[in-house]
């Protein structure tokens, strides 16, 4: 069975065969000596990571580890509330601290990222636009799926990759699942890596 560490665009951990092109952690072990996830996560310090780096080998959900987490691309990563790492991706770090535009560190940014997130209660944050003000990399949901906002069109997410794509409508106000100062980020230049799936619906 598939461990429980892939995240989809509402930050929620499920178990599937697919694979991500990004790794990422929630700042320590969410699994129990078992390799159940006990926990959604263990500090503020949420980021996404390159799948190889420096030829380190990892063994998945070892005892005492942070649990290693999947995202489809870096888009999805975003939605679910994480940043890019600041060692292994270094480039695309700062590119993100540059479009956040504010004198802060990363330890600054996890926390202000950690309250547009989940709330106190561990549940995720959303907020409602305005469709048409939507920069592209942003997920919405729309009746219970989650939709990549790219140019004109709104793409269906699925743990293999992004399909069914549809026309983006401009009258229509929409629950945005990316977290609001990565939204702002977005703006401000900074554009999500996307899975390849993307050029080809």
């Amino acid at each position: 069975m598939p461990f429980q560490n892939r995240v989809d665009p509402y930050g929620t951990l499920f178990r599937t065969t697919a694979r991500g092109t990004l790794m990422g952690n929630r700042g320590g072990a969410l699994h129990d000596e078992r390799q159940e996830i006990v926990r959604p996560y263990k500090s503020r310090r949420w980021i996404a990571c390159l799948l190889q780096f420096k030829g380190i080998h990892r063994t998945v959900m070892s005892p005492r580890m942070y649990t290693e987490l999947f995202f489809l691309d870096e888009a999805v990563a975003f939605a679910a509330g994480h940043r890019p790492c600041a060692e292994c991706r270094r480039e695309r770090f700062n590119a993100f601290l540059h479009a956040w535009n504010h004198p802060l560190g990363a330890p600054e940014i996890d926390a202000e990222l950690h309250s547009a997130r989940i709330d106190g209660d561990g549940r995720k944050v959303t907020f409602q636009a305005p469709l048409h003000s939507l920069p592209n990399g942003c997920f919405i949901d729309i009746d219970g799926s989650s939709f990549l906002v790219w140019d004109d069109a709104l793409f269906l997410w699925t743990p293999e990759g992004y399909t069914g794509r549809q026309r983006r409508p401009d009258d229509r106000t929409v629950t945005v699942l990316t977290p609001r100062p990565t939204v702002e980020c977005f703006r401000q230049g900074y554009q999500p890596q996307t899975h390849e799936s993307l050029t080809l619906v």
